[in-house]
């Protein structure tokens, strides 16, 4: 069966508003304020992580038939733990609370009345913001409808709207590169895409497409894999853009203003000065659109995945995502995010090794590649995630010793070694 293109571009502006969320929004201005002189190498890298590797992630979930087959070639207990920490991390123990959270930290606080406890507020809101998004995550089947027809264009008209009027009106100055950013660019780019959690996503939002697709009475799997692939390259394009025009916006304003704590403070810092305190409004209309959009789609995937893990339904499995994860974010933005980066550095390496491997999947017949290398990832990741809070001794002194592991890039050459040996012990076990 044909699909007009039509419905395949709507499919795709969906699954771009589903990963444009809080982190897609403050992270690449941030880079580019940080990066300045240096920014190109730094937002390749950037990309390589926030764009590449979530429409890979999508088309591997699609080929394989689902995220826990893929898993299940490392073991059965790990596909069940990874995956449902990774539903975890990418639902309401991090990503939907900081979705929630990051509007009104950037775009309401400041803007209350001085002396004024910011608490309640905050409770008061993302009381509004939850229930607006379990509503719309309440009927999955329209999610096209309401994300893909109305509010991902709307979110694309005022960022290109935001970036033509500071492209003719916004003070420009590029600054030095700063702090890593001026040694390895390239390198600190990648692992800032890790932050956006959009690799996680890929894996969690492909099933979500596939159903949209079965909902336009796609049901052959090489349709299904067509379709969603090229509804994940529009998405991924779409996001591209969006996020050169960021960076571009924090780097040509990197000399202007000093470097805040994170990119809503150089958004917040472009857009007040190109509309006043008018701008607080388009700030808080951006802001809100983009994380309500991934909200609906993080907590109708994370959703839908604990219904048919636990049997629940899947109407009272929105709920309890939606109520847990507003008791999460009312802890604030600064503790997700600081919670975030150890999480982060523990199972994105995993995470990116599984979606290559994902690709040759047809391919890789030897028993012990996928325990082996994934496995080997996993360990000195989580060894690199723990040292900031627990003293690891004689083992960090021995993983120190590997290439790029101060840059948290360790894993990659422990990755290489084990499939080497991984694919030494599938010849011997062949020939004996």
């Amino acid at each position: 069966m044909k699909l007009e293109k039509n419905k395949v571009l709507f499919v795709g502006f969906m699954l771009f508003s589903m990963f444009f969320g809080a982190g897609n929004l403050i992270f690449p201005p941030f880079l580019g304020q940080n990066a300045g002189n240096l920014t190109l190498p730094s937002v390749i890298g950037f990309l390589i992580t926030a764009v590449i590797l979530p429409v890979l992630a999508v088309i591997v979930v699609v080929q394989t038939g689902g995220l826990e087959i893929v898993t299940a070639r490392v073991g059965k207990r790990f596909s069940v733990v990874f995956t449902v920490l990774l539903y975890l991390a990418i639902g309401p123990g991090l990503a939907i609370p900081r979705a929630a959270s990051v509007p009104f930290e950037m775009s309401i606080a400041p803007y209350l009345p001085n002396n004024t406890g910011t608490l309640w507020w905050m409770i008061g809101y993302s009381v509004v913001f939850f229930i607006i998004s379990a509503w719309i995550s309440l009927n999955p089947n329209k999610l096209v409808d309401r994300l893909g027809t109305v509010l991902t264009p709307l979110l694309i008209i005022l960022i290109v709207f935001l970036f033509i009027a500071f492209a003719i009106n916004g003070e420009k100055s590029v600054a030095a590169a700063q702090s890593a950013y001026s040694h390895t660019p390239f390198i600190k780019g990648f692992c800032e895409g890790y932050l956006t959690m959009d690799a996680i996503a890929g894996l969690v939002f492909a099933p979500v497409v596939v159903k949209a697709f079965i909902g336009k009475n796609i049901t052959d799997k090489k349709e299904s894999l067509k379709y969603s692939s090229t509804a994940g390259i529009l998405a991924g394009c779409i996001l591209a853009v969006i996020y050169l025009m960021l960076t571009y916006m924090g780097m040509q304003s990197s000399g202007v203003y000093e470097t805040g704590a994170n990119g809503a403070v150089a958004l917040r810092q472009i857009v007040y000065q190109l509309f006043g305190e008018a701008g607080a409004f388009v700030l808080a209309a951006i802001f809100a659109l983009a994380c309500l959009t991934t909200c609906v789609g993080l907590i109708t995937s994370v959703s839908e995945y604990f219904s048919g893990l636990t049997g629940a339904t899947y109407k009272s499995m929105v709920w309890i995502v939606t109520a847990f994860s507003l008791v999460v974010s009312n802890y604030g933005l600064t503790t997700i995010l600081n919670i975030s980066v150890p999480v982060l550095n523990a199972i994105y390496p995993s995470v990116s090794v599984i979606i290559v491997m994902g690709l040759f999947d047809r391919y890789i017949k030897n028993p012990f590649i996928y325990p082996v290398t994934i496995g080997a990832t996993a360990v000195i990741s989580v060894i690199y995630a723990l040292e900031g809070f627990v003293p690891l001794g004689v083992l960090s002194t021995m993983c120190s010793k590997l290439p790029l592991y101060t840059h948290g890039f360790g894993w990659l050459s422990v990755t290489v070694v084990a499939f080497i040996v991984a694919f030494a012990l599938g010849k011997v076990k062949k020939s004996s």
